[in-house]
């Protein structure tokens, strides 16, 4: 069997619940979407989008969540066969209420445990691991056990081959505190090459806030390439040879959620395609700000040419993405009809947007 992928991700996936109404308080809300959540889950399918052999690798609840969840993954490109099932702990249900431009809080339904965080290396062959062009993992998958000592197999089984990247994902909610994630985060760091976060994450992984300051430490422990997301100041990158500063792509924000994931798997097909780091930065961003713009994820993640589309309307001063957002049906309609869609746990639009929708979790 050829276990070769493009991408593999690892860690989280689950059922985002989405409200249909926009700036209602869940308390108040009257209609709902299910949608595949979790940010794993969405950079694999971000990642498809782009043309890119994708698989995922995670667990769900052996229940109806967890079949929506194999159902929505290969509907959309990525292949679910590394997704098992724990037969006594339900798939993780999220949350959120929807307040633009930049006020997106979620509610994790993770108790008492999340599956994805009882992978084990049975759920992460070496063949795999190795194979792949690209291994991207998550900081709170480190978060807890097994998936802590699994997360370490594989990173080792890896060998700090090129494109083994960790988003830093610091979600206090799965720590029992920061010192906690920081030591965990520096750990992981022995074994990658590109390190993906926003400030407060690279705060938390290294110590430093300022971006520039953040991205040199994130290199001196011998990393190939550091992303810091800045939020309305867009995006630094940053190599031993080079540092790229990108401005953010204006948008209209409907739900900043899932902007990251759709950065993160624009940034894999943008290595993976031999870009220049600048171009690379900012195709990534203009793919999140497409996101941005609209109220899913996962049917939200945009094409290679959707994106081109977005940095020429931007280039030109156009509004980026109105031709899209008027060619598809209405968020509403979406929810109501069962399209698969995924709500995202990430790290909202950070550098992707003018509007600066800012980091949760």
């Amino acid at each position: 069997m050829d276990l070769r992928y493009d991408v593999v991700t690892v860690g989280r996936a689950g059922v985002d619940i989405y409200p249909l109404q926009v700036g209602v308080g869940l308390e108040d809300v009257s209609e709902f979407g299910k949608f595949l959540g979790g940010t794993a889950a969405n950079v694999a399918v971000a990642a498809a989008r782009h043309g890119l052999r994708a698989a995922l690798v995670s667990r769900t609840g052996a229940d109806p969540f967890g079949r929506f969840v194999h159902a929505a993954l290969r509907g959309l490109g990525v292949d679910d066969r590394y997704v098992t099932a724990v037969a006594d702990l339900p798939t993780p249900v999220t949350f959120c209420e929807i307040f633009p431009p930049d006020e997106f809080p979620l509610y994790f339904y993770r108790r008492p445990a999340a599956p994805d965080m009882q992978l084990t290396p049975a759920e992460l062959p070496a063949e795999l691991v190795r194979g792949t062009r690209v291994f991207w993992t998550i900081g709170s998958a480190l978060a807890e056990e097994p998936s802590r000592s699994a997360m370490h197999s594989a990173y080792a089984a890896r060998g700090r081959a090129p494109l083994t990247v960790l988003d830093l994902d610091y979600r206090p909610m799965f720590w029992p505190d920061r010192q906690a994630a920081s030591a965990q985060l520096e750990r992981a760091l022995e074994h990658i090459t590109v390190a993906v976060g926003n400030l407060d994450e690279c705060f938390t992984a290294v110590g430093e806030r300022d971006p520039h300051r953040a991205a040199a430490a994130l290199l001196e422990r011998g990393l190939d390439l550091a992303v810091v997301k800045q939020g309305p100041l867009g995006v630094l990158a940053a190599t031993r040879d080079e540092v790229v500063e990108v401005p953010p792509v204006p948008v209209e924000v409907v739900n900043g959620l899932g902007a990251g994931d759709a950065f993160g798997g624009a940034l894999c097909a943008g290595l993976l395609a031999g870009r220049p780091l600048a171009d690379t930065i900012r195709f990534a961003n203009a793919a999140g700000a497409i996101v941005a713009s609209r109220l899913e994820c996962s049917t939200a993640m945009p094409t290679t040419p959707e994106v081109d589309a977005a940095l020429a309307d931007a280039a030109a001063g156009r509004p980026v993405g109105t031709t899209e957002r008027a060619a598809r049906p209405s968020p509403a309609a979406a929810g109501r009809d069962g399209i698969a869609a995924t709500g995202t746990d990430t790290d909202a639009a950070d550098g992707s947007v003018a509007a600066g929708v800012r980091a949760h979790g």
